[in-house]
């Protein structure tokens, strides 16, 4: 019988693995985190912290530095560009529901660095960054994980291991499991730019999606700049409409200022609504972008991880502490349907409201939404499911 060291491995140190090992440190438990990348990376990647979120980061007092760092979003909306007719939802209903009564609009990246400062000196974390997973083995007392540092090889050895590692898990090729769905055909173009959009645009909430003439593009603020997404015109290849001139005419359509745009970074990337079967293969499951996938639209994806790693991590307390590894497969009920139903589903429907291009079809869609907005009890089940609390009650009620 292979000898395992009484840990668990995670693997993947984005905001998802990173809040694994900081649980895991806080119950007690042993663990080790692989990550390839040296460093926290400053990407572009998800930006929005919904209210329970905020509430679970809250247990351990790290909602206040992220806060300190963002931008508080009271409000979101669905607006129509050229008459500014808008349907705005507003977050306060929420208060007794959640601590955060707010969405928190701030870089996942601030999250994951304040994570790793917090285990560099945790007791129970050895962090491994730069660390690549090669290859791993399990039986039915643990699992050994080939890693790569530089030129060096080594195995590490673990009770269970943490799939963290994102939309293209080595974790989850290794164990045999595969992302079903779909991916959208259109492709979106994140750019960054410092312009004041709030000083144009009157009632501009800090998160909104707009529709515009033919086609449509989101813009979500952050402290000091505004992520603007944007898609190819008809008819316009993804390179050409990455293209500098391009970009500029996308946003001289928004807010036409007669001198170019700062443009800081631009990113194209496509969509994607996918998820796995099972979340556990014997001692390895999968958190995060690594068990499922979804459309941006929502700010869902990031946030539903760092709840698969809650839930998890909860069930791997209960294990160390006596409890049969079966009580996995409870994570896997519980966070799998939220994930399809809530999450995928959710993200789906808002992106599909986004893409819809009938005039009539959009007042329609719009003449909805204000409805729901006006009214207090609609409007406070509408933002208890988008704010994606109403879906870890469901998940709550299953055993």
């Amino acid at each position: 019988m292979a000898a395992y060291e009484p840990q668990v491995i995670v693997v993947g140190g984005g905001p998802v693995g990173l809040m694994a090992a900081y649980r895991l440190n806080a119950f007690g438990i042993p663990c080790t985190v692989v990550e390839a990348a040296p460093e926290v990376a400053e990407d572009l990647r998800a930006s929005t912290f919904h209210p329970p979120t905020l509430d679970m980061l809250g247990e351990y007092g790290l909602d206040r530095p992220l806060i300190e760092q963002g931008l508080i979003c009271p409000s979101w909306q669905v607006r129509q560009h050229e008459t500014h007719e808008r349907a705005v939802f507003d977050l306060s209903v929420l208060s007794g529901a959640t601590d955060h009564p707010y969405r928190l609009q701030c870089e996942q990246y601030r999250l994951s660095r304040l994570l790793v400062e917090e285990l560099r000196g945790a007791p129970f974390v050895d962090l491994r960054l730069g660390t690549r997973l090669e290859r791993l083995e399990q039986d039915e007392d643990g699992v050994r994980a080939h890693v790569r540092q530089g030129d060096t090889e080594s195995v590490i050895t673990g009770r269970f291991l943490i799939g963290a590692d994102g939309v293209r898990s080595t974790v989850r090729d290794q164990v045999g499991l595969a992302l079903q769905g779909t991916t959208y055909p259109e492709t979106t173009i994140l750019s960054i730019t410092p312009f004041p959009f709030e000083a144009h645009l009157p009632g501009l909430s800090n998160v909104n999606y707009v529709w515009s003439g033919q086609g449509t593009f989101s813009l979500l603020r952050l402290r000091g700049f505004w992520r603007c997404s944007l898609y190819p015109d008809q008819g316009e290849s993804v390179e050409q409409a990455t293209r500098p001139e391009a970009i500029e005419r996308k946003l001289q359509a928004i807010v036409p200022t007669g001198v170019p745009y700062e443009v800081h970074k631009v990113h194209p990337y496509r969509v994607h609504m996918r998820i796995v079967d099972d979340y556990r293969r014997g001692r390895v499951v999968l958190a995060g972008d690594a068990a499922h996938v979804n459309s941006p639209s929502g700010g869902m994806g990031m946030n539903g991880g760092v709840h698969d790693a809650f839930n998890l991590t909860a069930a791997l307390k209960d294990i160390w502490g006596g409890a049969d590894i079966g009580l996995l497969d409870r994570y896997t009920r519980q966070r799998r349907p939220v994930a399809e139903q809530e999450i995928l589903t959710q993200a789906h429907r808002n992106r599909t409201r986004m893409q819809e291009r009938d005039p009539a079809r959009r007042r329609e869609i719009l003449a909805e939404l204000q409805r729901i907005a006006a009214d207090p009890q609609a409007a406070k089940a509408y933002v208890l499911s988008s704010s994606m609390i109403e879906g870890l009650r469901k998940a709550k009620t299953i055993a």
